[in-house]
């Protein structure tokens, strides 16, 4: 979890200081016992002794009293010695800082809402992270290990440590307030648990996962997944596309993620209200308002109409692909989402 490692530094000051007032009541009550005094004077004995601070007694020592005055200052001394180790070592090791970082943390995974969750931050989950932060989505990395606590450290990333596989871990990455899980571990068998896990936690989340073999896809797709990725797979394809047309082949990657290029590629919603609903492409007249290209439309049950004509209808929940300028990106997204005139 997030603060495991601080907790336990915490948890040792707290420990330490505990042991201090412990010795504190149990010198209060063997002089109170021992001695007969009131507990006030038997309190201000005790403190006096740990303390070693030479004052006088409250009243002469019987030899019962004073063999244990000297047992309450070896004891007073080598707990005010452990704790003040302890706390130092709190202090000047980062704990304190982790400590607050971690709460920090912890504040802002509460207040996330339709963010990504990213199991798994090797190879593939680095990318994905990468991608995300570059187009500023919100998302939180979970991972068991101290090298991805330290990356997502310099990146100022959000993490989770632990096993994505645990329902707790989840659940600490607000995974019932998200709109998407990548699940890209190193085992396919992991990958399947994470799936049957998130989807257990949250049944309405889009989960995409990594697979090693082909032969794993359709198991992890049963398990809930979404999508199922392949990246050696995927790989192989892309360099027999840039092989046999590698015009296109940079084309698209430089439409789909370059940067400087005048024409994207981006997916929108078509949402209650919009002026898209229930009008056909010609209807709409999309190209002439926004000058954006509809390449193609996914269906909310998801039909894909490929280059739709212009009897296409739009309907609540479609999801559009266009391709324009950032700029007339941004006209359609408008175009898209706000109300309709009296609406």
């Amino acid at each position: 979890m997030i603060a495991r490692r601080m907790g336990s530094a915490g948890q040792r000051v707290a420990i330490a200081v505990a042991a201090l007032f412990a010795v504190v009541i149990l010198g209060t009550i063997g002089y109170r016992f021992i001695e007969d005094w009131a507990w006030f004077d038997a309190l201000y004995m005790t403190v006096i002794t740990v303390a070693t601070v030479g004052f006088s007694e409250v009243e002469p020592l019987s030899e019962a009293g004073r063999a244990f005055t000297i047992l309450l200052i070896v004891s007073g001394i080598s707990v005010q010695f452990i704790a003040l180790a302890t706390i130092v070592d709190y202090l000047t090791g980062g704990h304190l800082v982790e400590s607050l970082e971690g709460r920090s943390m912890s504040r802002r995974i509460e207040n996330l809402r339709g963010h990504t969750i990213v199991c798994g931050i090797g190879r593939v989950g680095s990318v994905v992270a990468r991608t995300l932060a570059e187009d500023g989505c919100e998302f939180i990395i979970v991972d068991r290990s101290e090298e991805a606590a330290d990356l997502c450290r310099d990146e100022g990333w959000l993490i989770v440590k632990g096993d994505a596989a645990e329902e707790e871990t989840l659940l600490a990455a607000g995974i019932a307030q998200a709109n998407a899980v990548v699940t890209a571990l190193d085992s396919d068998a992991d990958n399947l648990f994470v799936t049957v896990t998130a989807r257990a936690l949250n049944p309405k989340l889009f989960i995409v996962a990594r697979s090693s073999h082909e032969s794993s896809e359709q198991k992890i797709i049963k398990a809930g997944a979404n999508r199922v990725i392949t990246p050696n797979v995927i790989g192989g394809r892309r360099m027999a596309g840039m092989v046999m047309q590698p015009v296109v082949s940079d084309y698209l990657d430089l439409v789909a993620h370059g940067e400087g290029v005048e024409f994207r590629l981006q997916e929108y919603s078509v949402v209650a209200g919009s002026q898209l609903l229930g009008k056909t492409l010609s209807e709409a007249r999309v190209r002439e308002a926004t000058g954006v290209y509809v390449l193609a439309v996914r269906s909310a049950e998801g039909r894909i109409e490929a280059n739709p004509d212009s009897g296409f209808c739009f309907g609540e929940g479609d999801r559009v692909v266009a391709l324009g300028t950032e700029e007339q990106l941004a006209g359609f997204e408008s175009f898209a989402s706000r109300l309709a005139p009296g609406a």
